[in-house]
């Protein structure tokens, strides 16, 4: 049994991070360990192969697998999954211990990640906008905040939630902010528009961005029962729609100093500190779950139909180095990996994956509700959630077959 789950789903600490949380893009590791001394790929991932092993994480992810044709055949809140992710634990990972969760590697918390994906990837969406929040709340100064609210959050009774996609990939076109903040006293007032806010009509709380007119950025904690919040409906998507995404108004928000999290400073997302940025490793690891997922439905179906083995074994072949590549980016000594090239890599692994499992379901597959249809669908939101220029633009030659 893996040592990352001897006390049911606590993780390890062994090789812990100084600040452990969310996977930050672009940020490996690093123990000065000269190139020809590190061990080969294979051998750091084969060497400690941590996964949702213990009885209580198997029981999770099939819990989450038996769940899952319901959970993405509706938009209403998957109670019971997120129940279960509840019970778990698996929601105090990354949370320092003396606020009531469990320090954890990247990696551990990338492997969560898959393993997550591959049984429910609208849960495992969930969860990364959650814990991405929480990393920036653990990452803020705000001492008496974190006290008073990282227990209850660890514990799964408070859930947080994410609004900064304006900041780093949405709307990036607009003249004014599309948050603008302005200063009031020592407080903070927001006006706007926050795109994309997942799990907002559910959410106690969000973790929001905002821009001065200046050019300044600031984040900050707005609870949603506060004077002015308003959430809108969910926005009906291609799929996911149980994450119940949403657009959350901001109608003269006041925020208090003690909510500020990060800034006013330019660029917060990237001087803050702040983990889990667009084309974060975090994302990468759900394309590959993703991935994981179709290629144990193609390999079901290959059983019967041995004309599809090749296509099964090379498409996991590819799967297990990307998988490789990534874990390594997170494991002491980290070998330097472009996260933007990674995720280029996952994107059209998981788009290429799903298609294929829908062509080999013939026209059973083009029926609405068909789990190759629904597969494919998802895997079209990697080319547009937090999706940055240079994976973008890879994405576009991959398309248009231009160099």
């Amino acid at each position: 049994m893996s040592a990352v789950l001897t006390r049911g789903l606590e993780p390890s600490t062994e090789g812990v991070y100084p600040v452990a949380g969310h996977p930050v893009a672009g940020q490996p590791v690093s123990m000065g360990m000269p190139v020809g001394m590190r061990p080969s790929l294979d051998d750091l991932v084969d060497s400690a192969r941590l996964r949702l092993t213990s009885s209580r994480g198997q029981s999770l992810l099939a819990e989450l697998s038996r769940l899952r044709p319901s959970t993405e055949r509706t938009d209403a809140w998957p109670v019971e999954a997120w129940g279960r992710m509840v019970d778990s634990g698996l929601l105090a990972w990354g949370i320092p211990a003396e606020h009531g969760g469990h320090a954890c590697t990247t990696r551990e918390l990338l492997e969560a990640y898959i393993d997550v994906a591959r049984s429910c990837l609208t849960t495992a969406f969930i969860l990364t906008q959650r814990n991405s929040a929480v990393q920036r709340i653990i990452d803020s100064n705000q001492t008496e905040l974190k006290e008073r609210l990282l227990p209850p959050i660890a514990s799964g009774q408070l859930l947080v939630t994410l609004g900064i996609s304006h900041l780093t990939t949405s709307r990036q076109h607009m003249v004014r902010p599309v948050v603008e903040a302005k200063s009031e006293g020592s407080s903070l007032v927001l006006d706007g528009e926050i795109p994309w806010v997942t799990a907002a009509p559910q959410a106690d709380l969000i973790v929001a961005g905002g821009a001065f007119r200046d050019g300044r950025q600031v984040l900050v904690l707005v609870p949603t029962d506060a004077r002015g919040v308003h959430v809108r409906p969910p926005s009906e998507m291609m799929a996911l729609n149980a994450s119940q995404t949403a657009v959350v108004a901001l109608d003269g928000v006041e925020v208090p100093a003690r909510y500020i999290l990060a800034g006013p400073i330019e660029n917060v997302i990237r001087k803050s500190g702040s983990a889990g940025g667009a084309g974060s490793l975090s994302t990468s690891a759900l394309a590959i779950g993703q991935t994981r997922y179709a290629l144990a439905r193609m390999a079901a179906e290959a059983e019967s139909r041995r004309e599809l083995a090749d296509f099964v074994v090379s498409l996991t072949d590819e799967c297990d180095r990307l998988e490789r590549a990534l874990l390594v980016s997170a494991t002491p000594p980290a070998f330097p990996i472009d996260a933007a090239s990674l995720r280029t890599e996952a994107n059209s692994l998981v788009t290429r994956t799903t298609q294929a499992w829908f062509a080999l379901a013939k026209g059973a597959g083009y029926l609405d509700e068909h789990p190759a249809a629904i597969a494919v669908r998802q895997a079209l939101f990697f080319l547009v959630w937090s999706c940055p220029q240079p994976v973008l633009t890879a994405a576009l030659r991959e398309l248009t077959r231009s160099n």
